[in-house]
């Protein structure tokens, strides 16, 4: 983020985007006029409109080639290990290193704050998340525990081989995710945390969210860490080819999505819900190459499992449209960004809606 060649800890969202010029300011997908789907949003259309979630980063901007962070999701504000969750994890494609995710999958919960950042820094920031967890009071005699963490490769405008995120910087999202201004309401999007140097369909991505609710009142929120290639579709338009950014079915990269729900879903029908938000990444025209690590991280705040097959489509659903629309504001909130020798555009939106209202895809 372009916001002086330094650390940025301890600042609220607001603060961060007052340091960035008016006209870098941009609309949330919503906020430009698109309406994606049949499903309402919550509250916030933020993954922090299911209960007791909650988001901070750290985001870390140095010199002229570090720019990268760390976001950390809460699924609650209490002791993880102490209160597991019902969670899942869902390959797309297994080119990544998303720790921790085996032991969710054998046994169906997840025991730690979800941690994302960049490749490099994996282990760094399990090592924190370590630490946070066994400090944790109640947890003094704990002699195991597994940490989530996934990654996105961000090393075109980081540089990623100084593996700059420390404990200092983990600390600071966590404290950002439990007692900032972070813990509800809106979410910084765009550059911030983990998506700081990340690019997207040739553009500059970063962390989206967005939220449905389900008829049956049940709300899906979904997080997601852009940086991956294809062919960008909005709204079923070929945005991409318009703006002659096609990838043409290379477009390595990858991408990192949460999806958090209220319903009381169990083990299996997470990991379902882990599928329908890849697919919901690829309404955005995702190429799912080779080199792409595409992975979904469920979770459910509630206990039981009580919802049955029966009643799982309208939650399918929100989770694809929430993927769908949270990958664009990754793409619509980030701002053009120079790091490591290079230069990243943002997504230029007045050509955007040009295109859009020549599909009539906008009024």
């Amino acid at each position: 983020m372009r916001i002086g060649r330094r650390t940025v800890l301890g600042m609220a969202p607001a603060a961060v985007a007052s340091l960035l010029p008016a006209q870098e300011r941009r609309p949330r997908a919503r906020e430009f006029g698109l309406r994606l789907g049949t499903l309402p949003t919550g509250q916030w259309n933020a993954i922090t409109d299911v209960a007791g979630v909650r988001v901070g980063h750290a985001t870390v901007v140095e010199g002229a080639n570090v720019r990268t962070g760390v976001t950390v999701v809460l699924p609650h504000a209490g002791n993880l290990f102490r209160e597991k969750v019902p969670g899942a994890v869902f390959i797309g494609n297994a080119f990544g290193k998303l720790m921790g995710s085996t032991q969710v999958n054998e046994l169906g919960e997840i025991e730690s704050p979800i941690a994302l950042t960049s490749t490099l820094n994996v282990a760094r920031v399990a090592d924190a998340l370590l630490d946070h967890m066994l400090a944790l009071p109640g947890n003094e005699n704990v002699r195991s525990l597994n940490v989530l963490v996934g990654e996105t490769n961000d090393g075109g405008l980081n540089d990623i081989r100084s593996r700059p995120v420390t404990k200092a910087h983990v600390m600071e999202a966590l404290r950002a995710a439990a007692n900032g201004s972070a813990q509800a309401g809106p979410v910084e999007e765009g550059c911030a945390g983990a998506g700081t140097g990340t690019v997207a369909f040739g553009f500059k991505g970063g962390i989206g969210t967005s939220s449905r609710k389900t008829p049956a009142g049940h709300t899906v929120g979904v997080l997601v860490q852009s940086n991956f290639g294809g062919d960008l579709m909005i709204a079923g338009v070929p945005v991409g080819r318009e703006l002659q950014r096609t990838e043409q079915g290379a477009g390595d990269g990858s991408i990192l999505i949460v999806v958090a729900t209220d319903a009381p879903l169990d083990h299996r029908n997470l990991r379902r819900m882990g599928l329908r938000a890849i697919m919901g990444l690829a309404r955005t025209g995702a190429s799912g190459s080779n080199g792409s690590g595409d992975y979904a991280i469920a979770f459910s705040t509630a206990r039981g499992g009580g919802v049955s097959n029966d009643n799982m489509s309208p939650l399918f659903l929100a989770a694809i449209e929430a993927t769908e629309e949270a990958i664009l504001n990754s793409l619509f909130r980030a701002t053009t960004t120079t790091g490591n020798g290079r230069t990243v555009e943002a997504l230029p939106l007045d050509r955007v809606r040009t295109i859009l209202r020549g599909y009539r895809a906008l009024p």
